[in-house]
């Protein structure tokens, strides 16, 4: 029986807006846990992790908030680590989506340490590629990709004792309509692959997971970063960053399904969730929906072979 590791970071000190700090409980509430034991999954919720508060202070030289974005990362990434020792998948819960530094630091090295190949599947409506240099905000949930593939502060690039943690290669970006224009250059030099709205409006949903999904085999990693604000806010406006025109919900079904189709997935986000922003929980309902389908859950009522 697989075992899922449930990590809880609740912060929003990389954040514009206060209240992704809620998200993980705004999640258990929502019933995470028990949807998961109901696909016959071994569940150890760890409750959440500790870091320090948010200041909500000014950037200081184009960062805000870093020293504590710093902390919460490191405590992401013990974490994460520890669960992927023990055989476990880690799935963490956030906070807003600067926490995928550490997380994604963790599985890069387990990756490295273990020579499997990483896939990195980020969604969201942002293309969280910026630098303090060319940030509108100083926000740091704005510069997770950056630091990855090390572009960023010293203490925000080397989890994992080495820089960058990930290639271009290892990641694709889906959902992205929302990209400044510092971040569009970086992106250009990275040669990271891309599939924004525009690209999933003329070739369909599908045709943009296969080409997510080329190259991996029975030695890959799939790690799924999913900022809820890659849906589009009409289904999930529990976010603090919302941006019109996102994918519908079977879309994102189609999404977790052929992920799950894989038997590849191993480690997850989920983060972004900000219950201060939701209708009666809604974004959180449908976040575990989409949860239960990467694990399996399926409406799949034809033949295999039709």
């Amino acid at each position: 029986m697989k075992t899922i590791s449930l990590i809880g970071a609740p912060t929003d000190v990389g954040a514009s807006v206060k209240g992704a700090g809620m998200g993980p409980d705004a999640l258990r509430v929502a019933g995470l846990v028990q949807a998961l034991e109901a696909r016959e999954l071994s569940v150890i919720d760890h409750g959440n992790l500790h870091g320090p508060a948010n200041p909500w202070q000014a950037p200081v030289n184009g960062l805000r908030h870093l020293n504590e974005a710093i902390d919460w990362n490191q405590a992401v990434y013990d974490e994460v680590s520890s669960a992927l020792q023990l055989g476990h998948m880690p799935m963490m819960l956030g906070g807003d989506h600067c926490l995928a530094i550490g997380s994604i630091s963790a599985v890069a090295k387990h990756c490295k340490d273990h020579g499997k190949k990483l896939r990195v599947l980020w969604f969201d409506a942002h293309a969280d590629s910026n630098l303090s240099t060319i940030s509108p905000t100083g926000n740091i949930h704005g510069m997770p990709v950056a630091c990855l593939m090390g572009h960023g502060p010293e203490q925000l690039i080397a989890y994992g004792g080495y820089t960058p943690a990930m290639q271009a290669n290892e990641i694709r970006q889906i959902g992205i309509r929302s990209v400044d224009d510092g971040e569009r250059q970086f992106i250009h030099d990275m040669g990271i692959p891309v599939f924004d709205m525009r690209y999933i409006d003329e070739h369909g949903m599908r045709a943009v997971m296969l080409k997510a999904l080329e190259g991996i085999d029975e030695n890959t990693h799939i790690h799924v970063s999913f900022d809820l604000d890659c849906l589009d806010p009409d289904i999930a406006p529990g976010v603090g960053t919302a941006v019109l025109g996102g994918p519908t919900y079977r879309e994102a079904q189609l999404c977790m399904e052929m992920i799950a189709d894989t038997g590849l997935l191993g480690s997850l986000d989920i983060v972004e969730l900000n219950p201060a922003l939701d209708l009666r929980n809604q974004t959180a309902i449908l976040a575990v929906d989409l949860i239960e389908s990467l694990f399996g859950k399926s409406t799949l009522v034809r033949m295999a072979n039709k």
